[in-house]
């Protein structure tokens, strides 16, 4: 049986076991996959609303332009909206969003008017102001105002919200939902509390954004840049509403860009960077629950609008963002190699210490290069090689401190560095990397003892599953 436009199959997107990427913790991890929409995005379903709305109340005809602001997707939806009912369409977007988006736009014979992202609400140049301008200006438009629409919220109560119940069978105990505007979460939340309110509806969107602060302390606070597009906010949204939502978590760019191109690696799931930070922070709250929780993830972005920035390593690398696929061996951390380390404790040289008592405790402690660490922060090194060149030079700087001699620090990494990243740096640029433990201190770990932990790699399992 055929559909009469491609937008009759917008909604029922599939509810997927989140497998490969969850398998260390305990709660099934399930995704509602809302990029499978026709548009790559779950704002298919307010695109067709809205727009079924003003044709009903003939606020608008075939012909006239609809006029909105957008960080891609929305107006994606908009736009494929559009050329199946006969409207033109003119979209204000921010620089930053990705060439997929802007190319794919263009292509559907959108007009784009690009302003810059730094603007903040308010200014003449912003989106938002710069869209109320055009729509007051350009004859026969109509302002479909997709983030602030009523209806952007109504269409997940009403249709999302009844999917996510029905898939998982009544069993859902946890939903994290990308925070854009607030209608999303709103809808959703009303809908879940109003089926079982121990429901817990959690929101997730980048540093920088202000919804958590909002949501903690009724002020939206100053907003800092970010690089995800499809989540966070820089002022309150009218659809916000914070009585059906019991938390909004934040997650780095650099965490929510690498865990989505991890999902695509282990579970062929192939979502955008807020999707990305969604997952990453159901797991981070998986980590903390038992087996008895159901975690649904909302994915509401489609990977291949950003081909040229999360899934570009190149992009990754400039941004600081990159981080090594994982592969089975990256079940070993840092803190794991540390754990089968000998010696346990760091051995460091003092600012004050003399070269002659660095070189000493080398030697007592069998070791080439220490750092030099100062109330508790690694500010240099200095190795076996460095003492023999001064030297050579002045026989006679063994009593100088090594504070006027030390190298450069060794790179510093948290304790959950997977082994490949922790190698990368070895090969490339360090002797040394120095970790951050839990409790604070720090570990200086060498390529030696990365060899060490995997030959020792079944040892590691057998005491990971003990």
């Amino acid at each position: 049986m055929w559909q009469q436009s491609i937008f009759m199959n917008t909604g029922q997107t599939p509810m997927v076991l989140i497998d490969r990427s969850a398998r260390h913790v305990s709660p099934r991890i399930l995704a509602k996959v809302e990029y499978l929409n026709p548009s790559g995005t779950h704002f298919c379903r307010v695109a067709n609303t809205i727009i079924d709305h003003a044709e009903k109340e003939r606020l608008v005809e075939p012909g006239m332009t609809l006029v909105d602001w957008t960080h891609g997707s929305s107006g994606i939806a908009l736009a494929m909206a559009a050329v199946t009912r006969g409207y033109k369409v003119l979209l204000v977007v921010p620089d930053r969003i990705s060439r997929e988006k802007q190319q794919l736009l263009r292509a559907l014979g959108a007009e784009i008017v690009i302003t810059p992202s730094d603007a903040r609400p308010g200014e003449p140049r912003s989106c938002i102001n710069v869209a109320e301008n055009l729509v007051q200006n350009l004859p026969h438009a109509f302002f479909t105002n997709m983030y602030e629409n009523d209806l952007n919220s109504k269409v997940h109560r009403d249709t999302t919200g009844p999917e996510i119940w029905e898939q998982t069978e009544g069993r859902i105990t946890h939903l994290f939902v990308p925070v854009l505007s607030g209608a999303m979460i709103s809808g959703l939340g009303r809908f879940m509390k109003t089926k079982r309110s121990e429901v817990k509806v959690i929101g997730v969107e980048p540093e920088g954004s202000v919804y958590r602060e909002l949501f903690h302390t009724g002020r939206a606070g100053k907003a800092f840049d970010y690089e995800l597009e499809e989540a966070g906010g820089l002022w309150k949204s009218n659809c916000w509403d914070a009585d059906v939502i019991d938390d909004i978590v934040q997650v780095s760019d650099r965490e929510a860009f690498n865990c989505g191109r991890e999902l695509l690696r282990n579970d062929a799931i192939f979502a955008g960077g807020a999707s990305g930070a969604v997952l990453f922070a159901s797991l981070r709250a998986g980590a903390l629950l038992d087996e008895s929780a159901v975690i649904v993830s909302v994915l509401s972005d489609f990977g291949g609008y950003y081909l040229s920035k999360m899934y570009n390593d190149e992009w990754m690398k400039q941004k600081g963002f990159y981080r090594k696929a994982s592969s089975p061996k990256d079940e070993i951390t840092a803190e794991d190699v540390v754990g089968l380390k000998t010696r346990k404790e760091l051995i460091f040289a003092h600012p004050e210490h003399t070269l002659s008592e660095v070189f000493e405790m080398m030697r007592q402690h069998d070791v080439s290069q220490v750092p030099v660490v100062s109330y508790g922060t690694a500010i240099g090194s200095i190795s076996e090689n460095k003492i023999l060149s001064i030297l050579i030079e002045n026989d006679e700087a063994m009593n100088s401190k090594v504070i006027g001699y030390m190298e450069q620090s060794f790179p510093v990494c948290d304790a959950q560095t997977p082994i490949s990243e922790l190698s990368e740096k070895l090969q490339v640029s360090a002797s040394g990397v120095l970790i951050t433990l839990s409790d604070g201190t720090l570990q200086l770990l060498t390529k030696s003892d990365l060899i060490e932990a995997l030959t020792q790699k079944s040892l590691l399992r057998q005491s990971k599953n003990s």
